[in-house]
């Protein structure tokens, strides 16, 4: 079943991913911008969003295994918080890379000490500092709690950024909505939704074949013992 499913997932990746392309820079109508490198920067927001959304989902899945992880120390609770938590700081990256591009042109400048700005920098200082951790204690259950600890103490910080442009008066605009205020327009908000199925669709992929890798990991780490005691 693996390989149908991994082979189906990447078939929908690369037609979703193609399609969402041609929607953004040959589809969706141009805002009015006063230079062109404006123009190009409102397609980042394409990319920008989508990979906010999906860090915090792959945050989300870290804090659910964790806590899975504690409640019933099943090692596969452990590794798919590390895969996501790994995806997630991918993600984030994204963000800060894509931010200040789209900000430039914008706002004028390439970053701000604003709320929402400083604390999704935190979010991706905290969960680099979990990949760090895992990366330098030695394997075993000391290292599988603090990482699980870390992961779910660490989530705090996701409804901090999200919230943070309600909570204090920051450069970043507002949340994108159907309707109301901050609201786009019907081909901006369905190409944005359709941007935001794509990137879900190519966490799940990565999230899978890491999972795998892992779980390949384990195997070969308790071959390599069981020869070593032999």
């Amino acid at each position: 079943m693996r390989p149908t499913i991994d082979k189906t997932l990447l078939i929908v990746l690369l037609i979703t991913f193609l399609t969402s392309i041609f929607l953004i820079f040959n589809w969706v109508p141009q805002i009015k911008a006063s230079n062109e490198a404006e123009q190009i920067a409102q397609k980042i927001f394409y990319f920008h969003v989508p990979s906010a959304w999906l860090g915090f989902m792959s945050f989300f899945v870290v804090f659910v295994a964790s806590v899975a992880y504690l409640a019933t120390r099943q090692r596969r609770w452990e590794l798919i918080s590390v895969a996501s938590a790994e995806i997630g700081v991918l993600f984030i990256t994204l963000v800060l890379i894509t931010g200040p591009i789209w900000a430039k042109p914008v706002w004028g400048i390439w970053w701000t000490w604003d709320a929402r700005l400083t604390s999704s920098l935190i979010l991706w200082l905290i969960y680099v500092a979990f990949l760090m951790l895992r990366r330098y204690l030695p394997d075993g259950s000391k290292r599988a709690n603090l990482s699980a600890v870390v992961g779910i103490i660490g989530f705090i910080d996701v409804p901090i950024v999200y919230y943070s442009i309600r909570w204090w008066e920051t450069q970043h605009p507002n949340a994108v909505m159907a309707s109301g205020e901050g609201s786009l327009a019907g081909p901006m908000f369905f190409t944005f939704m359709f941007s935001l199925a794509t990137f879900t669709i190519l966490y799940a992929y990565i999230l899978r074949k890491r999972y795998q890798l892992l779980e390949l990991e384990d195997t070969l780490n308790k071959q390599f013992k069981e020869m070593e005691i032999l």
